[in-house]
Parts: structure tokens; C-alpha cells; sequence
């Protein structure tokens, strides 16, 4: 089923869906911000949330009931955590709707309705998993309330996949020169804010802790005058993620602030990209995690090569009991 026709297939039997959590574990946790930014900026009536799923497990939300929409997440579908919030949705009388990549998974079966997502075949497809939540959202939104730019977010997506591929592969050399530059770094910094705000915590907990065993932290910049920069000083590094549009003013200034002090500083801009030319400005700040983040998937790549550090090495992860 599409988006569409799912979110339709639910109205038919809830006309009166009150609530939309989010719910799952690491990436794609983080993968499902953009769809709950959407809905908090634009829903008037909706309530909404995001979890990680064991906190969910423990501490659902009373609002977990017949007027709910939980959407789970998980790449695998495997993810015993999340397969275990989906089944506790159910159980509390939600609708489930699962995001994974895997047709007949754990998650997919303990939910009402599936969405099955690509990923292997190119960085845009690697996305795919956040845009299918954040049409999600729209569709929902437009659904139970109505949506003036509903349209204007459709258009986006029919754009946004072509944008992702072609920004990640315009950007090979900026990633090979960020490779080179952070390769023997002790620590990273990385901040964004709006729509992109997870997307620094997903590559500074994913991608540089978890995937290259670098110590790394990830913040609002809105966040950055209120204790962190601090740290500040020549040559401690960072990463800056901005945003085409409206809360772009936090990030610049961040930004004034970091080459103030002559930090070691990359930015990875989604108005290089066009952004906003290309999607309409009513709509366009939602996509730029999407855009960011398959342009930072080069970025690790090349890192991990340059680093002789294979993105799929692991300690702990999937060898040890815990």
C-alpha cells in the first residue's frame, strides 16, 4: 500500500486520530524527527512525540490508545526493542504503521500496516526511509486537518531523491578533503538546528562513535551560546549542518562565532545544494535533513576509507550479549 492509501485505509476506521508518536532506536530514531518536526510545526490539533523504544516499553504515553497512530521504525526489522514497542502499541490499542527495508520482517508482521523502503541502490535510496515517515506526516496531517502546502510538499518529493543523488555525488571531493583534515581527530563536534537537528546527533553517534570509534558529540546550535562553546578554541573540530531556511540565522551564527576563534570547522550547506530553488520555500526546510543526510553518508564513506576503518566494523554491536 502507499502512503496515501494507508493513511486513507486508517481514516475509514478512525476518523478521530488525536495523536502521532514515533517510535524506534539509534538511526532510525533519528530518521523519524523530521516526519514529528513536521507535525509539531504544523498541526494545530495533533499531539505528537518521538521515543526511543525501550522508554516507550517501560513508559508509553497514556495517549496510546484507539486515537493513536504509532509509527515504528527499524532498517532490519529486526530490532528487538522496536519490535516490542510495535506490539505494545497494538496492544494499547494504536494503529501501527512499520517503516523498514525488510518485507516479512518482526517489525512488519507486528504491525497493522507495512511500508517497505529501499536502500542499497544509491545515497538517495538510503533516504528513503525518512522521506516515506515524512510523507507520513503530511499525509497525515492533511488527512485530519487539512494542509495548504500540501501540494508544495508533494511536488518536493518528487524532486528530492534527484537532489539527494546528485549533491552526493557533486560533493566526492569536499568528502575526500574532510576525510584527510578529521581523519586523526581526538573528538568531533557536530551541530545543526530545525528539521536537521537529530541528523548531527545520528552522524556524530552513528557514523563517527559507533561506525569509526571516534569520540564525538552532537548539540542545537540554538544550544551552542548557553554552555558549549565554551570549548571553543584554534583547531578544535567541527561539523556545522545548515539549513536553508528559517532557523538558518542559528547556524550562521554559530558559524561567525567558530571562525572567530579559528576552529577547525566543515559545513555542509543545503543552500549550496539549492534547496530552496528547487523545492518551494513553504516547504523546503523539511527536506533538508534528507539532503544533508545523504550527502553525509559520502562524508563517512570517505572517512572510513581514508581511516582504513570499514563502516560495518564493530566490538560490541551484534557479538557480544547485552
Amino acid at each position: 500500500m502507499t502512503v496515501t492509501e494507508i493513511v486513507s485505509a486508517i481514516n475509514k476506521e478512525h476518523e478521530s486520530i488525536t495523536s502521532v508518536f514515533f517510535v524506534g532506536c539509534g538511526a532510525s530514531m533519528s530518521e523519524l524527527f523530521p516526519g514529528k518536526y513536521f507535525l509539531e510545526a504544523n498541526s494545530r490539533k495533533l499531539r505528537t512525540g518521538i521515543f526511543t523504544a525501550n522508554e516507550f516499553n517501560y513508559s508509553p504515553p497514556i495517549a496510546v490508545d484507539e486515537s493513536a497512530i504509532v509509527i515504528t521504525c527499524s532498517l532490519s526489522g529486526t530490532t528487538p526493542e522496536t519490535v516490542a514497542a510495535s506490539k505494545k502499541a497494538m496492544e494499547l490499542g494504536a494503529t501501527v504503521i512499520s517503516v523498514t527495508h525488510v518485507e516479512g520482517s518482526p517489525l512488519a508482521v507486528a504491525s497493522h500496516y507495512q511500508i517497505i523502503h529501499g536502500f542499497e541502490k544509491n545515497y538517495a535510496a538510503k533516504m528513503e526511509k525518512m522521506a516515506n515517515v515524512l510523507s507520513l506526516a503530511a499525509e497525515i496531517l492533511n488527512t485530519y486537518e487539512g494542509y495548504k502546502h500540501y501540494n508544495e510538499m508533494q511536488d518536493g518529493f518528487s524532486k528530492i531523491y534527484n537532489l539527494i543523488e546528485t549533491a552526493a555525488s557533486s560533493s566526492l571531493a569536499a568528502a575526500k578533503l574532510f576525510a584527510n583534515n578529521y581523519k586523526d581527530i581526538p573528538i568531533l563536534y557536530v551541530m545543526s538546528s530545525g528539521a536537521t537537528q537529530m541528523v548531527s546527533y545520528s552522524f556524530a553517534s552513528f557514523l563517527i562513535m559507533e561506525m569509526q570509534w571516534i569520540n564525538a558529540s552532537a548539540f542545537h546550535d540554538g544550544e551552542f551560546f548557553h554552555g558549549p562553546f565554551e570549548i571553543v578554541d584554534k583547531d578544535v573540530p567541527y561539523l556545522l549542518l545548515m539549513n536553508d531556511g528559517p532557523t538558518r540565522a542559528m547556524d550562521s551564527r554559530a558559524l561567525t562565532f567558530l571562525q572567530r576563534f579559528d576552529a577547525k570547522v566543515t559545513v555542509v550547506d543545503a543552500k549550496d545544494f539549492a534547496l530552496s530553488s528547487l523545492i518551494d520555500k513553504s516547504v523546503a526546510e523539511y527536506f533538508n535533513p534528507l539532503l544533508i543526510s545523504g550527502i553525509l553518508r559520502i562524508y563517512a564513506e570517505q572517512l572510513a576509507e581514508v581511516r582504513k576503518h570499514p563502516l560495518t566494523k564493530r566490538r560490541y554491536m551484534w557479538k557480544l550479549d547485552y
